[in-house]
């Protein structure tokens, strides 16, 4: 989004608790103080106010922010938006009232709700990239939501990355791979794809297990499976070849507002089998670009890949399905839309204020 912007000449800031890394800081970057986050140590919440950034606003002078996250710095955003009259959009990347289970919580889910709604529902506009939690919004009476999918880069996942040499560090270089790309947080549903993993060890072993990604799950997951390779954290073009290089990829995870691995998984030529819930329905045809499961069913699950494994020929079928349904997710399109959204709101408020001023 950030390339995206500044290819049409957009200056652009970002305000963040954490920097990233120095290469790609593509933008400035004004740091917030933060503080580690209780639930997940890796993590860090900003300090709320929007004084720690003012200063930095006040010399930019943006026309649009836009939130990435209902936390506190969030919140201090759509603060400043209301107190200087400044429009805010926010995109709704991460479900955090279907978290609170994973961490023994339930009780405060309909907090949770009230509080997300409390920010969403002050801003002009929340972008939601599946219609599925977009509908589940607006059941929890969440207003001003415009459906906006993820997109991915098609050439940089994609079936050509495909690598004899990788494959063959993993083991056999005709086993098929299973893959597993994700944070290791146990609110990804880990403990179903243990299970899976037993179920199809129990029965056959012509197949390696892959997971990458890492979180304060690791540890005890992999010791869960220990059959499986743990390759850690990846990304770039060494995430490209290793998703390129499996065939079959499994995302069990309910929590999901999009799972934009399970499309890069797709571009890149996987089938995936993946739970019948949140993002995953609106990007895999069941039986035709992949396999939708029920939610929380290992049993099921490890059914397909069962399938899967036994029919490489319907694989490659599915597997090409799979790469064709990805295109349908360019990232230019959803652009266009996006600063088509950004545009159409700034005339609004260009139009609020010259009638006020009138008055």
């Amino acid at each position: 989004m950030i390339q995206a912007a500044l290819e049409r000449n957009h200056e652009i800031i970002g305000i963040t608790s954490v920097l990233p890394q120095l290469h790609e800081q593509i933008i400035p970057m004004h740091q917030v103080p933060s503080v580690v986050m209780l639930l997940q140590k890796n993590y860090r919440l900003a300090l709320p106010g929007y004084q720690l950034f003012a200063k930095v606003l006040e010399q930019f002078k943006p026309d649009i922010l836009h939130i990435n996250s209902p936390c506190p710095l969030g919140y201090s955003a759509m603060k400043y938006g209301q107190v200087f009259n400044i429009p805010v959009v926010a995109t709704y990347h991460t479900h955090f009232p279907k978290y609170l289970p994973y961490y023994h919580l339930s009780a405060l889910e309909e907090w949770t709700w009230k509080l997300t709604r409390s920010l969403y529902n002050n801003i002009d506009r929340t972008f939601v990239p599946t219609r599925p939690i977009l509908d589940e919004l607006l059941a929890h009476n969440f207003h001003s939501l415009e459906y906006l999918p993820n997109g991915v880069d098609g050439e940089l996942f994609n079936p050509v990355r495909r690598s004899s040499e990788w494959r063959k560090k993993i083991g056999n270089d005709k086993k098929p791979i299973v893959l597993f790309v994700s944070r290791l947080v146990w609110e990804k549903d880990l403990h179903i794809l243990v299970e899976v993993n037993k179920i199809l060890r129990a029965k056959r072993n012509d197949f390696e297990m892959v997971v990458v990604g890492d979180g304060p799950a690791r540890k005890e997951f992999q010791e869960m499976m220990p059959e499986a390779h743990f390759l850690g954290y990846h990304s770039g073009v060494v995430l490209a070849e290793i998703f390129a290089s499996a065939d079959i990829f499994t995302f069990p995870s309910t929590t999901e507002t999009f799972g934009l691995v399970t499309l890069e998984a797709m571009a890149s030529g996987l089938v995936p089998v993946a739970a019948n819930v949140g993002g995953a329905v609106d990007i895999i045809e069941d039986g035709k670009s992949g396999f939708l499961t029920s939610p929380k069913n290992g049993t099921e699950m490890a059914e397909k890949i069962f399938y899967l494994l036994d029919h490489p020929d319907k694989r490659k079928i599915l597997a090409a399905n799979a790469v064709s349904r990805s295109t349908c997710f360019h990232w230019e399109n959803i652009f266009e839309q996006l600063f088509s959204s950004y545009e159409e709101l700034l005339t609004t408020y260009k139009q609020s204020r010259e009638a006020y001023d009138a008055a």
